[in-house]
C-alpha cells in the first residue's frame, strides 16, 4: 500500500515538473516567429509559436486596387500558411521536450496543464 504511495509521489512529481517545461516552453514558443504569404506574396502574416497572429501585410498595390474579395480570400490563407509553420516548430520543440518519445495524447494532455488547455491555436 505505502509503495503504491511512493510511486504516486513520483508520478504526481514528474507531472509536475513536465508542466513547469512546458509553461517554459511556450514562453520559449512565443518568441518564435513564423510567416505565411498568399497570393504571391501580397498578403503575408506573421505568427508567434503557439500559432496566435502578430501582423498581416497587405501589399499596398492590392488595397488601391480596392479588390475586397480578394484580400479577404488572401489573408485566411496566409495565416493558415504561417500557422501550419508555426504548429510544425511546436511539434519539433515538443519532440525536444519529450526527448523524441511519441506518446499519444501527451501534447493535450500538458497543454491542460498550461495556459488554461491551449498550446497551439488552429
Amino acid at each position: 500500500m505505502l509503495k503504491g504511495l511512493a510511486n504516486f509521489g513520483a508520478i504526481l512529481r514528474q507531472a509536475q515538473q513536465m508542466g513547469s517545461k512546458m509553461q517554459e516552453l511556450n514562453t520559449k514558443l512565443k518568441a518564435v516567429r513564423a510567416t505565411g504569404a498568399a497570393g504571391g506574396g501580397l498578403v503575408s502574416a506573421e505568427v508567434n509559436g503557439l500559432g496566435e497572429l502578430l501582423s498581416v501585410t497587405i501589399e499596398p498595390s492590392l488595397i488601391e486596387k480596392g479588390d475586397r474579395e480578394l484580400i479577404e480570400d488572401l489573408i485566411p490563407a496566409a495565416v493558415a500558411q504561417a500557422q501550419t509553420k508555426a504548429k510544425e516548430k511546436h511539434a519539433e520543440a515538443m519532440q525536444e521536450l519529450t526527448g523524441g518519445m511519441n506518446i499519444p495524447g501527451l501534447e493535450e494532455a500538458l497543454g491542460s496543464l498550461t495556459e488554461g488547455g491551449s498550446t497551439t491555436s488552429s
